[in-house]
């Protein structure tokens, strides 16, 4: 099939700089480019290091732009963002601050046209029934209850 060649650490460092240049990423998103590519840890530590140094990967920058994007565009409350920069690999003391910043009123902003949308289309025989399933909904995009709770 494909007889690829090894990466290179410089190859691979280079590469990586170009990736950053176009958009924001964080070092565990390197990290799994970089093992995919087969490069070992030794070499993974050093363009990684070479990467924060020279400002090409912040994780906190990241995870401003992260934070702002998922609630913005997708919509998700602070549970699930939580979630998704923990799978990034995203250190708490990196997010937390950021997360704390946004205010509860914010989520609820977003919360309430969502449920009012999302209401109609929800089929149940009764309104509590319905309301189990608007809460389910609100749960599963990461709102906390006593956010749903100040929007139902």
């Amino acid at each position: 099939m494909f007889n690829r060649q090894p990466i290179t650490r410089e190859k691979a460092l280079s590469k990586l700089a170009a990736l950053c240049a176009k958009a924001e990423y964080c070092t565990g998103d390197m990290e799994d480019k970089m093992r995919r590519w087969g490069l070992d840890k030794e070499a993974i530590q050093q363009n990684i290091s070479y990467l924060v140094s020279h400002q090409y990967i912040d994780n906190a920058r990241y995870c401003k732009a992260f934070v702002n994007d998922k609630i913005e565009y997708n919509h998700w409350g602070r549970r699930k963002i939580e979630q998704a920069l923990w799978m990034k690999r995203i250190p708490e003391d990196v997010s937390a601050p950021i997360l704390d910043a946004i205010p509860q009123e914010r989520y609820v902003e977003i919360l309430k046209p969502m449920l009012k949308t999302k209401l109609p289309t929800i089929k149940a025989e009764s309104d509590y029934e319905r309301q189990m399933k608007l809460i389910k909904f609100a749960l599963g995009r990461g709102f906390s209850m006593e956010e749903i709770q100040l929007c139902l």
